[in-house]
């Protein structure tokens, strides 16, 4: 069973695509493909939206390409879906009115490492991963982990961000500049490597986060961190969820420079220690690290103890080894394929919440009691110290009454994030799946945004069906 899309309906130009296709096939030849199986692939696969394939993938190499696909479905008015690595949550890559995906797998260059002035320029098919493999040896790296072998194309589009993001912030910090296709074809870029400007408009910030639906990236620069002196971090038990997140807000409100802190919560300690052959106390727990120089990172972490001993916490289990370190993180990467091993033959459903920090703990409190109320199988993690959590459903696909109870609880939780004033989504992005929201978020925002959309794409071919309804 999959939960049909009952939003935005996009019409399909199916005169448009049938004199597309064959000029597409002719130009790009081997790298446009047109079989189901490469189709099904690049529509929607991770939640239970159902798929909706496009009608041809073109595998891009340039930005000229893009420019080329651009140019020709501009003309026949046939919707474009860039495609990264196909990790996006939320029906980002459905194609509801046809058309073709823009496959960005080929373009993983890195162009440019300007370490002196401490950025990169890369293309939009590199992975986070694949970047600071790269850049090793260099002394330097790119912050931004999302957990998911995400492109960093698709982490600009979807204005990602992860575990390190309360220290180094999201995608929306780390770009300095990007190239884009728009949807006349035109080639923008939204500045030069200046750290700073206050020339025009941002355009950056508006194409971060849009979601494919005014542009294409073809080329990003990052800003980069050298990496760290020292870096320390471990795990830390405390009594209830609760009193986990409270420690988290005092950490944050003291000022302590925490660069990741992570909660898991009992279930998800049990679904790790299964899967990633931890030995962790199974009750609510924190993943911590810190960053900087020998002295800076005691002094960080004596801190956060203090803290901690306030709220309850066990044990605090220190590692100071990388490979000790890189195992809890790999861990922490891994929580998707351990929920997993929670309930066999089940889907794994996530969606995320985000508030301001001085409410985390009630919201996860009471998400936590709506779970238990729902009855659902739904273990909890979070990038909390930036007040974002993600909870992992777990669902019988085949069981409609189950279905309809998630749904419900996934209505409740982003509406109790907005009462809160947080948001529906603070880094998987709106899609298909969380168009409902936007209304009670944004208010009057979202009628601005509809006339952007219309102003750059006013025949409806970027990315059509996601964040706003174009009509």
């Amino acid at each position: 069973m999959t939960i049909p899309i009952a939003i935005e309906p996009v019409s399909r130009n199916d005169a448009g695509i049938a004199a597309a296709l064959p000029l597409l096939a002719r130009r790009f030849g081997e790298r446009f493909a047109q079989s189901e199986a490469v189709r099904q692939q690049h529509g929607h696969t991770l939640t239970w939206l159902t798929n909706q394939p496009p009608d041809g993938v073109v595998f891009v190499e340039s930005t000229e390409e893009v420019v080329d696909i651009v140019r020709i479905c501009g003309e026949h008015r046939v919707p474009i879906i860039p495609f990264g690595a196909g990790s996006s949550l939320e029906g980002h890559l459905n194609a509801p009115g046809g058309g073709i995906s823009i496959d960005f797998t080929h373009m993983k260059r890195v162009i440019a490492v300007h370490g002196e002035d401490l950025d990169c320029v890369i293309e939009p098919g590199i992975t986070h991963y694949e970047l600071n493999e790269y850049l090793r040896d260099t002394g330097l790296f790119f912050p931004i982990d999302p957990g998911a072998e995400a492109s960093l194309g698709g982490m600009a589009a979807t204005r990602a961000s992860g575990t390190n993001a309360v220290r180094y912030g999201t995608m929306r910090d780390n770009v300095i500049n990007l190239t884009a296709v728009m949807p006349d074809g035109s080639v923008v870029k939204t500045g030069n490597r200046a750290k700073k400007s206050s020339a025009g408009y941002d355009l950056a910030r508006l194409l971060i986060g849009s979601e494919g639906t005014l542009g294409v990236i073809t080329e990003l620069t990052l800003k980069l961190h050298g990496i760290p002196e020292a870096i320390s971090g471990g795990v830390c038990p405390f009594p209830t969820v609760e009193d986990a997140c409270n420690a988290v807000i005092m950490t944050i409100q003291s000022g302590i420079p925490v660069a990741r802190i992570e909660l898991l919560d009992a279930l998800q300690v049990k679904a790790c220690n299964a899967y990633s052959k931890l030995d962790l106390e199974e009750v609510p727990t924190l993943f911590v690290e810190f960053h900087g120089s020998p002295a800076s990172v005691a002094e960080q972490s004596e801190g956060f103890g203090h803290i901690a001993a306030e709220f309850g916490a066990g044990t605090f289990i220190w590692e100071t080894s990388a490979e000790a370190r890189n195992k809890l993180w790999k861990a922490r990467h891994d929580v998707y394929w351990a929920c997993v091993g929670l309930r066999p033959g089940a889907k794994a459903i996530a969606t995320d919440a985000c508030v301001p920090i001085s409410r985390l703990a009630e919201c996860v409190g009471e998400t936590v009691a709506d779970i238990e109320k729902t009855g659902l199988v739904a273990p909890i993690v979070g990038h909390v110290g930036d007040g974002n959590f993600h909870v992992t459903m777990l669902l019988d696909i085949g069981d409609a009454d189950e279905v309809e109870r998630a749904a419900g609880f996934v209505g409740r939780l982003n509406m109790r994030a907005i009462a809160m004033d947080g948001t529906c989504t603070g880094e998987h992005g709106v899609g298909q799946g969380k168009m409902k929201y936007l209304a009670a978020e944004h208010g009057a925002g979202v009628a601005v945004m509809r006339t952007i959309k219309r102003a750059i794409d006013p025949d409806n071919i970027m990315n059509p069906g996601k964040i706003i309804a174009a009509n």
